[in-house]
């Protein structure tokens, strides 16, 4: 119970949920599964609370997640953790989770493989491209994974044109120290999705959260030549956000008030994430950081990044499930 009062009091001022005419207003608790295909092609298998063997996406949707996000890479290789996610495997298992009524989130990375704030490599075949060349890339390229998406039935909720794009995109010509080129080459890839699907929401999507004037900086030089995007998304990870959750959450909430008041966007956390093995807590953190995005008034959603995907198989200690193949008590607070 002292947890509770704590944090209501700590964050009072942000407690304004709206509603629409037909009750609450639509909030979004996902997972980035991206690794799953792979997973369960290699034989991980997955098991629910009660330790019954169950599809994952039964599971994920029991606790709660009504969205699913997935990375696409342009030519990636075959390494289960590091390659696949290509066209034609992302738009797979994005037809197999809306056949299971989930929203779906596409993460365009631009990259043959990881694309983050210190990594922003051009797809192999696209280097030696001129940069008009380069963008006409990039729009046939998103233009082409869109229409074939939307052939297959599924229509996006969401689309993110990069990811964690803090330091620009397909280096060296859409670097961070050329804003311009950056903004013609994000509006090459909205073009394509706002010609294929009108009503898809456009993700601009950075790392560190918690970091207010890393925010200000990029979406303030950005604002100068680029305004066609519809949400800010944030990536969310205590560990490297430093120090306690409990201090670094409070940077993340008063940074999306920020956001929404200085530039008049939604904003989602739509990366993060904890340590497994430490369920109580990043349990409680992410009872905390859904109830407080939620109070916010165009706060969007919490993305949980790849929470199936145990330490044993991917090497990564971050997930909510543990070795045996069942979730950890951290995917519960996705519940309602």
């Amino acid at each position: 119970m002292k947890f509770f009062i704590f944090f209501s009091l700590v964050f009072s001022s942000c407690q304004v949920i709206v509603f629409s005419e037909e009750g609450e207003r639509k909030f979004y608790k996902g997972a980035d599964i991206s690794w799953f295909s792979q997973m369960e092609k290699g034989g991980f298998i997955f098991y629910d609370y009660d330790g019954n063997r169950k599809d994952l996406i039964l599971i994920l949707k029991e606790n709660g997640i009504n969205l699913i996000r997935l990375r696409t890479w342009v030519e990636p290789s075959d390494d289960p953790v590091n390659g696949h996610c290509s066209m034609e495997e992302t738009i797979d298992m994005a037809k197999r989770v809306k056949g299971y009524g989930f929203v779906v989130m596409i993460d365009f990375h631009y990259s043959d493989s990881w694309a983050d704030p210190s990594k922003q490599y051009k797809p192999k075949k696209w280097e030696g491209l001129s940069f008009s060349e380069l963008k006409e890339a990039v729009y046939e390229y998103t233009y082409t994974f869109m229409t074939n998406l939307i052939s297959n039935g599924v229509y996006p909720e969401f689309v993110q044109i990069g990811n964690e794009i803090n330091s620009g995109i397909l280096w060296p010509d859409g670097s961070y120290t050329n804003f311009r080129n950056l903004a013609e080459l994000l509006d090459a890839g909205v073009k394509a999705v706002r010609r294929v699907s009108p009503n898809t929401k456009i993700v601009i999507h950075l790392a560190e959260g918690h970091n207010n004037s890393v925010f200000r900086w990029f979406f303030d030089n950005l604002h100068r030549y680029f305004y066609d995007y519809d949400v800010i998304g944030m990536s969310y990870y205590p560990y490297w956000a430093g120090g306690s959750w409990e201090y670094s959450i409070k940077l993340l909430i008063s940074n999306i008030q920020d956001m929404v008041s200085r530039y008049g966007k939604e904003v989602m956390i739509v990366e993060t994430g904890h340590f497994w093995y430490e369920e109580d807590e990043t349990y409680d953190m992410l009872i905390t950081l859904i109830r407080e995005v939620r109070g916010i008034s165009k706060g969007l959603g919490v993305i949980y990044w790849e929470p199936q995907g145990a330490e044993v198989w991917s090497g990564y200690s971050m997930s909510c499930w543990g070795n045996d193949g069942k979730p950890t008590k951290a995917l519960k607070a996705f519940r309602d």
